[in-house]
């Protein structure tokens, strides 16, 4: 058994919900199937491969963070009956392609905000995080360890020069700058360690 089972078990038998992250499904949008190298043939297929990925994972007893860009619009009925069978409380971050301005499709999700700062643990060890939908460069606490979570660069160029801007800032002694690893962890469900799946923070931590 991996050490993910063990952790999921030990929550179940608790009693406790799993938290899961994800984010930029982009459903309904057929151009994010050529822009991202999706592994797809049309939306029906990845829509299919999205719901059996997550209903298989997720319980009505989990929490899924997803971190913006659910869609490309909120206005949709195929789009309301899509979210509606995913399993799971639904808490969304806001992205820029998300608009919950129908009240349908806004009670689908426990909470929606464009912003939000929670504790999440692994094996006891609690990990404070900073979830956003777009990459922040100066986040709170980071200097103690706090871990960013966030989607909306995709696999970009743009994505791998945060990446390498956060690597610098310790090289230039940066004032935010701790001694606890910088992390900040792109959860876009196109990234090899998300694979259009809600994963957790120790599957995020140890794969990406």
């Amino acid at each position: 058994m991996s050490i993910f089972n063990r952790q999921e078990m030990r929550c179940r038998t608790r009693g406790e919900g799993m938290n899961y992250y994800i984010s930029d499904l982009h459903l309904f949008h057929e151009a994010s199937i050529g822009f991202d190298g999706r592994p797809f043939r049309n939306l029906e297929e990845m829509h299919a491969e999205i719901v059996r990925k997550w209903n298989s994972k997720v319980t009505n007893g989990d929490t899924v963070y997803i971190l913006g860009d659910v869609s490309m619009r909120g206005k949709n009925e195929d789009l309301i009956a899509l979210v509606a069978i995913l399993k799971g409380k639904k808490v969304l971050i806001r992205g820029n392609h998300d608009d919950v301005s129908d009240l349908r499709y806004r009670q689908l999700f426990s909470e929606v905000c464009d912003y939000k700062e929670i504790r999440d643990s692994i094996a006891g060890k609690s990990y404070e995080l900073v979830l956003c939908h777009y990459p922040i460069f100066s986040w709170k606490h980071m200097s103690r360890g706090t871990i960013l979570l966030y989607g909306h660069t995709h696999n970009s160029p743009e994505d791998e020069y945060f990446q390498k801007c956060l690597a610098g800032m310790k090289d230039n002694d940066c004032r935010h700058i701790g001694d606890s690893p910088i992390r900040a962890c792109n959860v876009g469900c196109m990234k090899p360690w998300m694979d259009y799946e809600p994963r957790s923070l120790q599957e995020i931590l140890k794969e990406s």
